[in-house]
C-alpha cells in the first residue's frame, strides 16, 4: 500500500486542546443560559418545588450533553477519541442518574408539603398527571440503565444484551423530552426559553442521528465495502481484505479503527471494532483480527464477495497528534495492527518498536513490521519470553530507559492488553513523560 504522508503537528494549540476548549466552552455557555433561564423564570410553589425546578433544568442539560458525547462526530473523535469520550458519557450518565432522582424526589417532596400529605399519596396523585408520568418513567428507564451500568452487573451481561437495553436511553429521552413539553414552567416560561430549549434538543438530536446513523448509511452506499481476500496469518490470526467505491474519498488514517459488521455471514446486531492493520492507499482496506470470540473466530471461514457495513473510521490513536520528531511505538500481541500501519505513514524522524509477544512465532505481521522498519532505518526491540527472576520488567521505568534512553524527547503510541497498557502508562509517568507526548487508546465499544 502506498504510504501516506506525516508531518509532526506545528500548531500551537494541539489537536486534543482544540476540541476540549470546543467542549468546554460548549457546556460553559448552556450553563450559563440555564442559570439566567432559571433565575427569570421565578420560584415554584415552595422552595422544595424551586430547588426541584433547579435540578429538573440541569437533568435536561446533561441528557442533550449525553448525546453529543455518543453522537461519534467525526471532529470530535479524532482528536479526543472514542474511548476518551466514552469514559465522560459514563461520568455524565451517572451524574444525570442522580440529579434525575434527586429531582423526582424534591418534585414529590415539594407537593406533599404543598398538599400536607405524605409522600406516598403525592407520588401517586401526581402518576395521574401526564406530565408528572412521563417523568417518572422517564426516570425509571434512567434508573435500570444506570443499574446495569454498574461495573459488576456490566460484566456479567453479553455485550449485545447490555447494548439492547442500552439503547433504552432513546426512550428515556423520548419522554424526558415530551415531559419536558408539558411542563411549562420551564420549556414556555419565555418566548427566549422555548426557542432555547427547542434549538438544543433538535440540535443534540440531529447530532446524534447525523453521526450515528445518516453518516454511516451514506458512507456505506456510498463507498460499497466488499470482502475481496481473507489471509490466515497464524493458527489464531486472520487478515480480511476489503475494497470499496471511491475509497480514496473515505477520511481513514493509520492508527484508526472502524466498526465491523459481515451482514450476510453474521447477525447484524454483531459488531466488532478491529482497527486497520495497514495504512488506506485510497484502493483498499485491511483488518486483523485474533479469534478471540465467536465472530473474531468466524472471520476465517468469510467468503470472498461478502458485503460488509463499516462505521468509521474511528479513533484518535493517529499522527494527527505527533508534536516530536522521534516516536516509540509499543505493541502487545494483536495491537501491532495499527502500530504496524502507522508505520506507513513514519516517513520523518527516528522510530522504534517495542514488540512484546510470547514468542517469536506469536509475533503478528512481523516481517511486514521488519520490512518497513527496515525502510525507514527504524529499529524493532522483539520482547519474547517471561521476565527474567530479578530482572528489571520491559516496560518498567528502568527497561523502558534502558530500551529507548530518549524516550522522554518522542511521541509515544501504546497498544496492547489493559494490563500491558497500564504498565506502560504507569512507567512513562515515573519517567516524567509529558502527558501531551503519550497516545493510547481503548479500542472496543463499551
Amino acid at each position: 500500500m502506498t504510504a501516506v504522508s506525516n508531518t509532526v503537528g506545528s500548531a500551537t494549540v494541539r489537536p486534543l486542546d482544540a476540541a476540549r476548549w470546543v467542549m468546554w466552552t460548549y457546556v460553559a455557555v448552556n450553563v450559563a443560559i440555564v442559570e439566567v433561564l432559571f433565575a427569570s423564570a421565578g420560584s415554584g410553589k415552595n422552595d422544595v418545588l424551586t430547588v426541584a425546578k433547579f435540578f429538573g433544568l440541569h437533568a435536561a442539560l446533561l441528557m442533550l450533553f449525553q448525546l453529543l458525547l455518543v453522537a461519534r462526530l467525526p471532529w470530535l473523535d479524532r482528536r479526543i477519541g472514542m474511548d476518551r469520550l466514552t469514559v465522560w458519557h459514563r461520568w455524565v450518565g451517572f451524574s444525570l442518574l442522580w440529579t434525575v432522582l434527586t429531582h423526582a424526589t424534591l418534585v414529590v417532596l415539594g407537593y406533599a408539603t404543598l398538599d400536607d400529605t405524605s409522600m406516598t399519596k403525592t407520588f401517586v396523585a401526581l402518576s395521574g398527571v401526564t406530565a408528572s408520568l412521563l417523568g417518572m418513567l422517564a426516570a425509571g428507564v434512567i434508573l435500570a440503565i444506570g443499574t446495569i451500568s454498574l461495573r459488576a452487573v456490566r460484566r456479567r451481561l453479553p455485550y449485545e444484551v447490555w447494548h439492547a437495553l442500552h439503547l433504552l436511553l432513546y426512550l428515556a429521552l423520548g419522554l424526558a423530552f415530551v415531559h419536558q413539553l408539558e411542563e411549562t414552567t420551564t420549556f414556555t416560561s419565555s418566548a427566549f426559553a422555548t426557542a432555547y430549549w427547542w434549538v438544543l434538543w433538535l440540535f443534540s438530536f440531529g447530532a446524534l442521528l447525523t453521526g450515528r446513523f445518516a453518516l454511516p448509511l451514506w458512507r456505506n452506499a456510498y463507498h460499497r465495502f466488499q470482502v475481496t481476500a481473507v489471509v490466515p496469518e497464524s493458527d489464531h490470526v486472520v487478515s480480511v481484505y476489503v475494497t470499496g467505491r471511491h475509497l480514496d474519498k473515505l477520511p481513514a488514517r493509520a492508527g484508526q479503527f472502524c466498526i465491523w459488521r459481515f451482514p450476510g455471514h453474521n447477525n447484524w446486531w454483531k459488531a466488532n471494532p478491529f482497527s486497520l492493520s495497514a495504512a488506506p492507499d485510497g484502493q483498499g482496506l485491511r483488518l486483523t483480527a485474533k479469534a478471540v470470540g465467536s465472530v473474531s473466530a468466524g472471520l476465517r471461514q468469510l467468503p470472498v464477495g461478502t458485503r460488509a457495513f463499516v462505521e468509521g473510521p474511528y479513533g484518535a490513536f493517529t499522527s494527527l497528534h505527533r508534536s516530536r520528531s522521534g516516536a516509540l511505538l509499543i505493541a502487545g500481541g494483536v495491537g501491532i495492527t495499527p502500530v504496524r500501519a502507522m508505520l506507513e505513514e513514519q516517513t520523518n524522524g527516528d522510530v522504534v518498536v517495542l514488540y512484546r509477544v510470547r514468542d517469536e512465532a506469536d509475533a503478528v505481521l512481523l516481517d511486514e513490521v521488519r520490512r518497513l522498519l527496515a525502510i525507514r532505518g527504524g529499529r524493532l526491540h522483539l520482547l519474547t519470553g517471561r521476565t527474567a527472576e530479578g530482572a528489571a520488567p520491559p516496560f518498567g521505568p528502568d527497561g523502558l530507559r534502558h530500551l529507548v534512553p530518549d524516550v522522554t524527547e518522542r511521541d509515544v503510541y501504546v497498544c496492547g492488553p489493559p494490563a500491558m497498557t497500564g504498565a506502560v502508562l504507569s512507567s512513562l509517568r515515573a519517567l516524567r513523560v509529558p502527558a501531551h507526548q503519550v497516545h493510547a487508546e481503548k479500542f472496543s465499544l463499551a
